[in-house]
């Protein structure tokens, strides 16, 4: 398995977050409109705001995963299981780079 390769992927996907987080988080709190007087308009602008919201958690919590996995490249740690210490496995970790646990920890979890 190529460490090198998944690091560059992962700050990759890392840089990718951070500015669609950059985006959202102008969005929702710098708008350069005052909300309308409409009110059927500010029920969407709330709607789409809370939609915004919502994708920038989702963000927030994707950039945490990436984070933990480019530390645990770092320390050594990528490719065991945070929770029984064994291998993640290959298949796993190339379909998702930032997974922390081997697939039956992953199983037992949900």
């Amino acid at each position: 398995m190529d460490l090198e390769q998944i690091k560059s992927e992962l700050l990759s996907s890392k840089a990718e977050i951070e500015s669609r987080l950059e985006r959202t988080h102008k969005h929702i709190y710098q708008k350069d409109e005052p909300v309308s007087a409409n009110f059927s308009e500010q029920i969407k602008q709330t709607e789409n705001d809370q939609l915004v919201r919502a994708l920038e958690e989702e963000g927030l919590d994707e950039l945490r995963h990436i984070n933990n996995a480019l530390q645990r490249l770092e320390t050594g740690d990528y490719l065991r299981c945070s929770s029984c210490g064994g291998e993640i496995g290959e298949q796993r970790l190339s379909a998702i780079p930032f997974a922390d646990q081997c697939i039956g920890c992953a199983d037992s979890a949900s």
